[in-house]
């Protein structure tokens, strides 16, 4: 927050266009410490669709509040527990795609957030790049993390991949 969020609202602020909705900072840790990879003014995905599971309070309040400049109003609750997100993509990504094909098993695998696919003839088919977002719940970390892998495992998809070290 200190490093990357805080200076980048004072700089709009100051420029008098202060920030009002979601700032999303991709980041990556490395041997110097984190980096700033991006900001986008949309909330990230995966790291949303982790995070929203364990949301019980109602999104829309608080999104109303956030654009209102109204956001210490808003009452954020959370489920117990933790998750766990793990991205499946076509093979290839993020270079050149093989061709992926039908996507079964998605109904086995529990909670399963499309990013890119469509309907053909009745199957799922995968639509290119991070095709689909595996998640799973628990009562800690390590749950979530086998919750998610077991989804991912349900999934019957040879034209697709996952990291394996998500969580790890």
């Amino acid at each position: 927050m200190e490093s990357f969020i805080h200076p980048a609202l004072g700089v709009m602020a100051r420029r008098g266009t202060p920030f009002r909705g979601v700032l999303f900072a991709g980041l990556m840790l490395t041997a110097a410490g984190p980096r700033l990879i991006e900001y986008n003014v949309r909330f990230g995905d995966p790291e949303c669709q982790a995070l929203l599971p364990l949301l019980s309070s109602d999104l829309l309040p608080i999104l109303v509040s956030a654009c209102t400049g109204r956001l210490s109003d808003a009452r954020l609750e959370w489920h117990t527990g933790a998750s766990a997100a793990v991205v499946m993509a076509q093979r290839g990504y993020p270079g050149p795609l093989d061709d992926a094909g039908a996507v079964g098993g998605i109904e086995r695998a529990g909670l399963v957030f499309h990013g890119a696919t469509r309907i053909e003839g009745g199957q799922v088919m995968a639509d290119g790049g991070r095709v689909l977002t595996v998640v799973g719940l628990g009562p800690n970390p390590g749950a979530a993390r086998r919750a998610a892998y077991d989804g991912v495992a349900a999934i019957d998809w040879p034209g697709g991949f996952c990291r394996s070290d998500i969580g790890g």
